[in-house]
């Protein structure tokens, strides 16, 4: 996951880059609208850090089959919810994973 973090961590950089850049040459005349020139090169920017955090993932065999320490869900495997210990099941009235299979309404009550 180094290769996802890294990456993760530059797009804040690069659209601070890419704001300088284009403001530089709108200052000097170069370009003449600002936002004509900003607004698609920072789609394209974006769209190219999606595809290299996507690719830093599937290089590294996809995402994990099991939860990151202080995962807040239960962990699901093909559809069967594991159901957590008494010591971990929610003491403050929300509804767990049984309700809401239970309920085939589709959130109706």
């Amino acid at each position: 996951m180094s290769h996802y973090i890294m990456i993760r961590r530059l797009r804040g950089p690069a659209i601070l880059l890419l704001l300088g850049i284009v403001a530089l040459l709108d200052h000097m005349r170069v370009i003449h609208h600002f936002l004509g020139w900003f607004v698609p090169l920072l789609l394209i920017m974006l769209g190219v850090f999606m595809l290299a955090e996507r690719m830093a993932i599937a290089a590294e065999g996809g995402y994990p089959l099991w939860p990151y320490p202080g995962q807040p869900y239960p962990w699901t495997i093909s559809g069967n919810a594991t159901q957590p210990s008494p010591a971990e099941s929610p003491a403050n009235g929300t509804a767990s994973s049984q309700e809401f299979e239970k309920n085939s309404e589709g959130g109706k009550s």
